[in-house]
């Protein structure tokens, strides 16, 4: 959000994004109002933004992990940045999705079982191919096994209904030997042996049967028995196309009664504790409590988006009043 003074010096410009919003220059209608539109700010980034706000990559991340957008079964849509497939008719079949990469040895792919439909037999199987999605032609086979399963460069196993039930979730991975393993409940089974480890591999799902729907939640790598590597988050859909659409929710200042105004020195995020930090951009807008949970979180001034960190020794980044 940016703050500017008109020439005339009779009202105050407000611009959040590409918006702007010209209010005439009353000091508490301004406060509530830059504090209200401050709010939606923060909870903005906080929901819809969550995953760029909140996520710094590290050397431990593992590339994002969804399903392909191009090799998908006839039967079934993608939503929720790829990570969400569902059947969009009520088959047992023609449920095949895959990887948008290629997954490492010993990566746990992690799911959960949105939906499913007792009227079927069957359910989840689950697998690694050496044959990229993009080379593959549509529309595919209707089924992982055996119309995949029975071609070179494939290995699927299906999974016992009793573990397929929505709100189930499970993991599954291929060992550095070549097996095949399935995780649920805390327990490990081994499935099948002799996966090709040599060639990069892609995960592959058959929502198969009963299953209706999948949700990929993560996926995680051991490594060396020394620490645990994870994928980012796939960037999450939002929920409109940009924070304006959000911001214009807010209601108009001319609903409000001076009564309601809240007075500047109040912090801009708790809105019950006094302001008395002072942020390396001037702005006097958190409350020591917030102050902290503001810079680790976001890492910016909410008001001015200026950059903040947390200040090393010697520094003296946040000003107290006193």
């Amino acid at each position: 959000m940016r703050i500017f003074k008109c020439k005339l010096q009779s009202c105050f410009i407000y611009q959040f994004g590409k918006s702007r919003t010209i209010i005439p220059k009353s000091t508490n209608v301004s406060c509530f109002y830059i504090v209200t539109r401050l709010n939606s700010y923060l909870y903005y980034m906080k929901t819809i933004g969550k995953s760029e706000v909140s996520h710094r990559c590290s050397s431990r991340c593992v590339s994002p992990l969804s399903f392909d957008s191009q090799a998908v079964g006839e039967k079934v849509r993608l939503s929720h940045g790829g990570r969400l497939a569902e059947k969009t008719d009520n088959t047992f079949k023609n449920g095949l999705v895959f990887s948008n990469r290629p997954v490492k040895i010993q990566e746990k792919i992690c799911l959960r079982i949105e939906k499913d439909s007792s009227i079927w037999d069957g359910a989840l199987r689950v697998g690694f191919t050496t044959v990229p999605p993009s080379t593959r032609s549509l529309p595919l086979p209707s089924m992982s096994i055996p119309n995949l399963t029975d071609k070179s460069g494939h290995w699927a196993v299906p999974l016992d209904e009793s573990v397929c039930q929505a709100g189930s979730e499970l993991e599954f991975w291929v060992s550095s030997h070549g097996s095949i393993y399935i995780g649920v409940n805390n327990e490990e089974y081994e499935r099948l042996p002799g996966v090709d480890t040599k060639q990069p591999l892609w995960a592959m799902i058959d929502i198969y049967g009963q299953t209706r729907s999948i949700l990929l939640l993560d996926s995680k790598k051991n490594k060396k028995l020394l620490y645990r590597r994870r994928s980012c988050p796939a960037p999450e859909p939002l929920a409109s196309p940009d924070p304006d659409s959000h911001f214009r929710s807010v209601p108009d200042v001319s609903d409000f009664r001076r009564e309601d105004c809240i007075s500047y020195n109040v912090c801009v995020v708790c809105m019950a504790k006094e302001a008395r930090i002072t942020l390396p951009c001037g702005h006097r807008c958190l409350c020591k409590d917030c102050n902290f949970r503001v810079c680790e979180q976001f890492g910016t001034c909410p008001l001015c988006r200026h950059t903040i960190s947390a200040p090393s020794v010697g520094e003296r980044w946040f000003i107290e009043v006193s």
